[in-house]
């Protein structure tokens, strides 16, 4: 687990780069951002947590200046399990209020970290905070299942769900249409979700999309199309930004991480 909190830089060293600005709570309140994102099979590398990576992504993004302390999950100190009782990372703790909702501390993330000092992260778009919404839903439906009688329905789940992901990033946001041009833009140009930066959505659906890539190639032998280009350039654009990178665990780590959750298909 990382403890996060205000302060100087601490990262792990796959993520070591200086910072000058500073958590503007920093004088007024002591908050602390427990993620379960540091308990990999060996103990040090970082471990398989979407959620948890969703709300690293949203610091990095914002260029926060923050330490990192490390957590044995396995025998954490008696005052952090105190702070939320049965409840696992990610979750947050502010001037005693603790929240455990990950939509919530994202919330108030984006609230607390405003400009002038820091970025919005808002996708301007609504139809981008909801694209790829149902992937994980149908992933973990088709990896958890082991009747092969039921695994080709839930593969077409699966795609179906990956089709209309393929086809909002293939199609053009308002903003890239000109009205006034008599060109006839048909496909989309931009990197990520909402446009040519990250945004909220990206770092809520590419850690689980990433997911999906790795666990069903090695659990079930099923790749993302290669036709679905636009899925594909998405990803690809993902992984050259540290961002994500730098706070995304290794594919044996995410491989580990579902060799007790991928169901073998047994007749």
């Amino acid at each position: 687990m990382l403890l996060i909190s205000p302060g100087r830089e601490l990262l792990p060293a796959t993520a070591l780069r200086t910072r000058k600005k500073t958590v503007p709570f920093l004088s007024q309140a002591y908050c602390a951002l427990f993620l379960d994102h540091s308990a990999g099979s060996d103990g040090e590398s970082i471990g398989n947590c979407p959620f948890s990576q969703r709300l690293f992504m949203i610091l990095w993004l914002k260029g926060v200046v923050f330490n990192v302390t490390t957590v044995d999950l396995k025998r954490k100190p008696a005052d952090l399990q105190n702070l939320a009782p049965g409840t696992h990372p990610p979750f947050i703790t502010f001037n005693g209020e603790v929240k455990t909702d990950v939509n919530k501390i994202e919330e108030f993330l984006e609230d607390v970290l405003s400009p002038p000092k820091y970025i919005k992260l808002g996708a301007k778009h609504p139809e981008s905070n909801t694209a790829g919404m149902d992937i994980f839903a149908k992933f973990s439906a088709y990896i958890k299942n082991s009747k092969p009688d039921a695994n080709e329905a839930l593969e077409r789940g699966l795609l179906k769900t990956l089709q209309k992901l393929d086809d909002y990033l293939r199609s053009p946001l308002p903003d890239e249409i000109d009205h006034n041009s008599i060109e006839d833009i048909k496909f989309s140009s931009r990197k990520f979700l909402d446009g040519e930066e990250m945004t909220l959505a990206d770092c809520n659906l590419l850690p689980k999309l990433h997911i999906v890539k790795v666990v069903t190639k090695k659990y079930r032998g099923f790749d993302i199309p290669k036709e679905m280009t636009s899925i594909w350039k998405y990803l690809n654009n993902a992984y050259t930004r540290e961002e994500f990178t730098n706070t995304c665990p290794s594919d044996k780590e995410i491989e580990i991480a579902y060799g007790d959750v991928a169901k073998r298909l047994v007749k």
